[in-house]
């Protein structure tokens, strides 16, 4: 069975009163998500390895293997988006109190796990996607990857909220203001709601 885009859970206009436009929602999910979609399809249907295996499956087959790079990236990135838009909502923001317990558990404080996702959406050089993960040792921690790598690959932990620093991901609204980006995600987008329901489910 082919992947498909997944619809946004929310209209393309939601969330430009929260600083990310209709423009930016439809290029961004319209155009570059699918092309990902689209481009492993294509590999899928001329590889009989891949036949038949699930997204997860195809990222794990696929990781640090030269000859499959092009299907590991947009695998990736398939994942990735899925799990973005996801943490995006009109509503966001607002932090529950059993994640805000678990985050000041882990971190400090509300306050240093935001300087600290900053810091790894800040310091990603180029493309690429913060995360604030479940580590298998049961704490929360932030982490960075490139391009289209993603915590399932790499074994880090269980993803509860993603970040695309892609400048695909901002540019129409902030142009190079990566920083401004990072900290409108985390105060007025982030679907803390989301995060924390896949936190209980891990």
């Amino acid at each position: 069975m082919a992947f498909e885009l997944p619809a946004l859970p929310y209209p393309p206009n939601a969330l430009a009163a929260k600083g990310m436009c209709q423009q930016t929602l439809e290029l961004h999910h319209g155009k570059h998500h699918q092309a990902y979609v689209t481009a492993l399809n294509g590999f899928v249907e001329k590889n009989e390895a891949l036949a038949g295996k699930s997204l997860d499956e195809i990222i794990a087959f696929t990781h640090g293997k030269t000859d499959m790079a092009p299907v590991f990236n947009n695998a990736g990135q398939h994942w990735n988006h899925i799990l973005f838009w996801q943490g995006l909502s009109p509503n966001g923001g607002g932090i529950p109190s059993s994640l805000e317990s678990k985050i000041a558990a882990d971190f400090g404080s509300v306050e240093a796990f935001k300087d600290a996702f900053k810091t790894a959406a800040t310091t990603q050089f180029g493309s690429g996607w913060a995360w604030l993960v479940l580590g298998t040792d049961g704490k929360l921690k932030v982490t960075k990857t490139p391009n289209g790598s993603n915590p399932l690959a790499e074994n880090a932990g269980t993803a509860l909220l993603g970040l695309d620093v892609w400048e695909h991901a901002y540019y129409l609204d902030f142009q190079n203001r990566r920083p401004d980006y990072v900290t409108n995600f985390l105060d007025k987008l982030a679907n803390y709601e989301f995060a924390e329901a896949r936190l209980k489910a891990a």
